[in-house]
Order: structure tokens, then sequence, then C-alpha cells
């Protein structure tokens, strides 16, 4: 009798390992014979389910990106305004473990998507989607009287965004330097001063 193999489940375990083989070796340390090492597969089987190595790297970023809606979703139900705006900011700062393996992905990517047109199209379709996602909770705080400033709403979800990066990567590269408490406190009395 033929073993029954789960195609889905198949694909999201070599997800998995190019994942693990980016935030801990590098992505150029993810090659498909490392990542189906990692996975326990032959580089036939990867071969089976991606066309290359391209295509295994850009589900894994779009796998990580629709886990990280998926919890964003959860922890912003029924909060609206800053309250909501917090928990999206906060939930984009690697505070935790699960956070600074997606934070580590992500920064790994950002230099191959300056020179792969492909993977550069789907980090500013991710990086607009937030962007929208922030401008529109301060719309909404805005109009709920929660802001002190006047300030233009598209120039604080630029600030915003550029803190979030700028502390996450700090983190990632002068760990000795900021710890996880002082990027949440950072981040709040940024959003306090609103």
């Amino acid at each position: 009798m033929p073993k029954i193999v789960d195609h889905d489940e198949r694909r999201r375990e070599v997800l998995s390992a190019a994942r693990r083989v980016i935030v801990r070796d590098g992505i150029d340390a993810a090659t498909t014979r490392a990542i189906a090492k990692e996975a326990g597969y032959s580089n036939g089987v990867l071969a089976h389910y991606f066309a290359d190595k391209d295509e295994i790297l850009l589900s894994a970023l779009r796998q990580s990106h629709q886990r990280i809606r998926e919890r964003l979703t959860r922890k912003t139900e029924g909060a609206t305004g800053l309250a909501a705006l917090r928990e999206l900011l906060l939930d984009n700062l690697p505070l935790d473990a699960e956070r600074t393996q997606e934070t580590r992905l992500e920064v790994s990517f950002w230099s191959r998507s300056l020179a792969s047109e492909r993977l550069a199209e789907v980090q500013r379709a991710e990086a607009a989607e937030l962007r929208d996602a922030v401008r529109t909770l301060l719309g909404e705080a805005r109009a709920a009287g929660e802001l002190t400033t006047d300030e233009n709403l598209d120039d604080i979800t630029e600030r915003l965004l550029a803190l979030v990066d700028g502390l996450s990567l700090h983190l990632l590269l002068y760990p000795g330097r900021l710890a996880r408490v002082d990027m949440e406190r950072l981040m709040l009395s940024t959003l306090d001063h609103l």
C-alpha cells in the first residue's frame, strides 16, 4: 500500500526549516541543500514542492507575515485608536523569542530585497499594509480625541514605523546596549507624547 503524504504539511515543514536556517545561519546560508538537511528531506523533495530557492525563501517570508497578521488580529480584536496602535507597534518589536526570530528573518530579507525585485515587491506590499494599519489607527485616535498633537498623521506614521525598525535593528545588532524593557519603554513614551 502506498504511503499517504500530506503535501501541505510537507510544504510547511520545508518552510519552517528554511526559517530556522535563515534565523540561525543567515539568508546566504539558506541553500536548498541546507534547507533540505534541516527538514530531513532530500533536495528532490524540495524540487517537488518549490520551483527554486527564491520560491522557498519568498514562501517562508509570506508564511511568517501571515502568522504575524493572524496574531495581530487576535491581539487587537475589539480595540481601536491608540489602544490598538499600542498593541500593533509593540507586537512588531522583538520583545520575546518568537518576535525576535521573526525580526531576524525579516531583517535578513532586507539586503536581499535590494537585489531582487521579486522579494522587494513582497516587502513593499507588506510594509504598505502595516503603514496603512498604523495610519488608520492614528486617524481613529484623532477622531476619538485621543491625540493631543495636530501634527500630520502621515509624518507620525513614518516616524513610528522608523522607530519600530530602528529599535528592532538596534536590539539585534547591539544586544548589550538596549534591553527589551527599554524598547517597550521608548515606544510607549513616544505614543504617550502623541
